[in-house]
């Protein structure tokens, strides 16, 4: 196959992706191999490809793919997750449009379009995936509510319930009043709104005076249990233990000590409301009140409802909490302005609150007193503590970076109760059923549950669902097909390494940890990699109301997969986020380009693939060169690939295909091949003995296939059809690139034929360098004199004086002194090489014009220098203004050293 003139990612990127899929190219089919698995994590199945994605997901195919060279029986798990809150709103959307709601429906009826849904519109991610070139085992494709999955959610459930570890209680959740559910923290986003701060007195109950307070929300007073003060603050000790009533409700509540009253804040009192605010929730226990006890005074939608003593006032009732279109008044107006009334408002401050809403329903969340199901996450927590401690090496996992250890374990030793219900009707409905009389029986089928219960006792199933968060920590045994043994299960549990943004390191990661130790006894993986996030030029966070969100598939149309898989991988970098730099990609395509037109010269060249993973003979220093750089190129990439250090892959394999292989050995190698110079102005090379012509052609094409072997888990589009195209015709290959091996040269580094190449390479570079410096074309042919050769320097170059001309644009070395003062000089090796310069140039023009560059670099170097060492610049500038300072720095520090170089290269 001819390879074309054009590189055109399009082209080949579906003609691959399709053959890999149709030929079962991802299956783990290799049952004697050593297991390799990577489960990942299964997107929404409402989502669609995100930069975060893109990321996330590149960094597991590039392990994979590579664990396939190495001979793995490699198993990369795919599958998507129901999503409960997203894809019910979804659909109800879809209802909406139709003027039907959801209680239009029944349950069973409503579930029956969602699945509708998802058959024809869900899971437009996976076909996106398959755009990013992952290869993922789709003939296993899971899904959270299939059928085997939704299996081992229930008893996980019905299993922790009778171990005691999952239970029902009554205690403070998010709820989203849109959603009518509780939330997770991770789908509570905060922001800064303005608000105010209002001061009332709350009178003594013995008619003595009054006790300040402040608070950001004045309708919770209609539930208040408590005044605390702090223990420590003696403007307060005398009430200790008195009473206040409340405006209002005339309800008597005590005055307490606690240390989460802050002297410093406001009045130094501080107001409880346990049922409607975390951090009250918690001084209300250490109280003594019971979360049995406490009022809740708002229903689910946000309105007000009679607490338990029955004190809220009618003209209350039905109130919500605070502004709501359509509502003339509201909750909050009507306290301000009775206790306004009453002379109890102090005064009202215009504070900025930080201000917990509802991600996806736009509503302000509500801490709500309810019960719900929770699961006991301190006791789990131990053994998923304890391995992360152990580390792989000792049969725990490790985390990389080793730096989020610490985030880790502050989480998990520090872990709440965790709530697993949600007040919805798509997903996994808790398997309870209620008795009359309160009793709840919990198991995996009615039937059971009723034989729980006893023949004639009427049962009703638990309404709600389980948190998605839940049935996803399942994820790396789950999908193998647990609770059912199997070959899949034995072999590929624990997986080796599980990818994930540190943002889900405690929502999704540590309840992985903790029920994989649980349930199957064993990590669920060997190491743990956290990368970061995926952030705009500027640093900032991207977001769809900020504008500055980037689309990965645009990239892919406009640049090719190859080539955003490729910055992906450069720009991860461990413990840092990603800045995103459409630039970068665009010259990661460039990349692409060059490696296409290597291929393209190697063929027209007479080189092709090799047949051999080791490598070949070779006489010639310049094929022993390579050959070195090739065994020294993969120690760096397995060195790397065992670090996870991925940004170093990119970096090892870049530079040796874009430096040492295109622009140097390709280019060394044209002589041999008798390639001729082209408009270059040189004389043509002398032809060379025919075997000389044939070793450089089977080591080229050997390192070609190298190349291309290694560069596969980061480009694997290009690599396949170049991987073909350099194939014999008359023998194609035996099998695809995605089932090639993994490099193993078989060969040592030649310590000789490097310092040879090199001094070559050091030569025609500093020739190059001080032309460039100079003004001197860079075309211009030179003499080059060493007045006392090493015999080594007269050796390499009797041999290399071919490349030497044709590259360096060297006619010939005199090894004699020079016989002028107008020369430039470069230290290659030990030996000084000086080029005589009459008739070339000027040289005291030069050095006067270098001198005066140099001044003025030196000057803007020391000026910037001076900003940044000024604190106050430091500390009040913008950030960007910051770090623009600090690179034009750096830019003109290396400018003002390479105009010092080139004045010192003049004598």
């Amino acid at each position: 196959m001819t390879i074309d003139k054009t590189f055109d990612p399009a082209a080949i990127e579906a003609k691959w992706y399709a053959h890999w899929e149709a030929t079962g190219a991802f299956r783990p089919d290799r049952p004697n191999a050593e297991p390799y698995t990577i489960v990942n994590p299964p997107p929404n199945v409402t989502g669609s490809l995100h930069i975060g994605h893109a990321l996330d997901n590149t960094l597991q195919d590039i392990l994979i793919r590579h664990a396939r060279l190495q001979g793995k029986d490699a198993l990369w798990v795919v599958g998507t997750d129901h999503a409960g809150i997203a894809t019910q709103m979804v659909v109800e959307r879809q209802l909406n449009a139709r003027q039907q709601k959801r209680t239009d429906f029944t349950r069973e009826e409503f579930i029956a379009k969602v699945w509708e849904w998802k058959t024809e519109s869900g899971g437009e991610i996976t076909g996106q995936l398959r755009r990013l070139g992952c290869s993922m085992d789709w003939e296993n494709e899971r899904f959270t509510m299939d059928e085997g999955f939704s299996k081992a959610v229930i008893k996980v459930f019905v299993d922790l319930y009778n171990q005691k570890l999952l239970y029902r209680d009554k205690r403070l959740v998010n709820w989203d009043p849109g959603l009518k559910t509780a939330i997770s923290d991770l789908e509570v986003e905060t922001r800064e709104i303005n608000g105010k701060f209002w001061h009332f007195k709350y009178p003594l109950e013995d008619g003595s005076g009054f006790i300040s307070v402040a608070t950001t929300r004045p309708e919770t007073m209609l539930a208040d249990m408590a005044v605390a003060v702090n223990p420590s603050d003696e403007r307060y000790a005398h009430l200790v233990g008195k009473n206040v009533r409340l405006p209002i409700t005339g309800r008597l509540i005590p005055i307490v000590t606690d240390e989460h009253a802050d002297p410093e804040l406001g009045s130094g009192a501080v107001k409880i409301t346990p049922g409607h605010d975390f951090n009250d929730f918690e001084v209300g226990k250490r109280a003594g009140f019971k979360a049995s006890d406490m009022f809740n005074m708002l229903d689910g939608e946000g309105r007000v409802v009679q607490t338990a003593d029955g004190l809220i006032p009618a003209e209350y009732i039905g109130q919500y909490r605070f502004g709501i279109e359509g509502e003339p008044t509201n909750a909050r107006k009507m306290v301000v302005a009775a206790l306004d009334a009453l002379g109890l408002l102090e005064k009202v401050e215009d504070r900025v609150i930080q201000t917990p809403f509802g991600d996806r329903s736009g509503q302000v969340i509500e801490p709500w007193l309810t019960d719900q199901w929770y699961v006991d996450a301190e006791t789990l927590a131990k053994p998923a503590i304890d391995a992360a401690r152990k580390g792989k090496a000792n049969g725990g996992f490790d985390i990389v970076p080793k730096s989020w250890e610490k985030t880790y374990f502050n989480w998990m030793e520090n872990i709440q109760p965790w709530c697993v219900s949600r007040q919805l009707w798509w997903g996994h409905q808790i398997p309870a059923w209620f008795a009359a009389d309160g009793t709840c029986y919990v198991a995996e089928t009615e039937e059971a549950a009723q034989l729980l219960a006893g023949a004639g006792v009427a049962l009703t199933r638990d309404p709600d669902v389980l948190d998605t968060w839940f049935s996803s920590a399942l994820w790396p045994f789950g999908t193998l097909g647990w609770p059912d043994q199997n070959t899949m299960l034995d072999r590929h549990y624990p997986n080796d390494v599980l990818i994930s943004g540190f943002d889900i390191l405690f929502f999704w990661d540590a309840r992985m940890a903790m029920q994989g130790i649980h349930f199957m006894e064993e990590v669920p993986w060997k190491t743990l990699y956290l990368h970061g996030l995926v952030r705009a030029a500027d640093g900032s966070k991207m977001s769809k109301s900020k504008g500055n969100t980037v689309d990965p598939l645009g990239l892919i149309d406009q640049y090719g997969a190859d080539a955003l898989r490729f910055f992906m991988a450069a720009m991860e970098s461990q413990g840092r986020d990603i800045k995103m730099d459409e630039s970068r990609v665009a010259g990661y395509r460039n990349f692409a380009t060059k490696l296409w037109n290597a291929a393209r010269f190697a063929q027209s060249n007479g080189i092709g693939g090799s047949r051999s993973v080791s490598a070949p003979k070779a006489e010639l220093a310049v094929n022993r060169w390579i050959i070195g750089e090739v065994v020294s190129t993969v120690e760096k990439l397995n060195k790397a690939f065992a670090e996870f250090r991925f940004d170093g892959m990119a970096d090892v394999i870049y530079h040796f295909v874009f430096d040492q292989f295109c622009d140097w050995y390709l280019e060394l190698l044209k002589p041999i091949l008798q390639v001729q110079s082209g408009d270059d102005g040189a004389e043509p090379q002398p032809s060379l003995v025919t075997a000389d012509a044939d070793e450089a052609r089977a080591v080229a094409g050997w390192a070609l296939d190298q190349i291309l072997v290694m560069l596969h888990p980061f480009m694997p589009f290009i690599t396949e059809e170049l991987w073909h195209a350099m194939s014999d015709p008359a023998q194609p290959r035996a099998h695809d690139i995605i089932h090639a091996q993994w490099p193993e040269p078989n060969a040592t580094i030649d310590a000789d034929a490097v310092a040879e190449i090199n001094w070559v390479i050091d030569t025609i570079s500093k020739t190059r360098s001080f032309k460039a410096e100079l003004n001197i074309p860079p075309g211009t042919r030179l003499t080059a004199n060493i007045a006392d050769p090493q015999m080594s320097t007269m050796s390499v170059i009797a041999r290399q004086a071919a490349a030497l001309s044709r590259l360096g644009r060297i006619d010939s070395f005199v090894y004699a002194p020079v016989a002028t003062n107008n020369v430039a000089q470069i230290v290659v090796g030990g030996d000084t090489v000086v080029f005589a310069l009459d008739d070339v140039i000027d040289l005291d023009a030069e050095r006067s014009r270098i001198t005066k560059a140099l001044e003025a670099a030196l000057k803007e170097r020391d000026a910037l220098a001076g900003r940044l060492s000024n604190a106050g610049f430091v500390e009040k500038a913008k950030p960007e203004a910051v770090e623009k300072a600090r690179a034009d720095h750096a830019e003109k520090a290396a400018e003002a050293e390479r105009l010092t170089v080139a004045l010192a290269r003049l004598g």
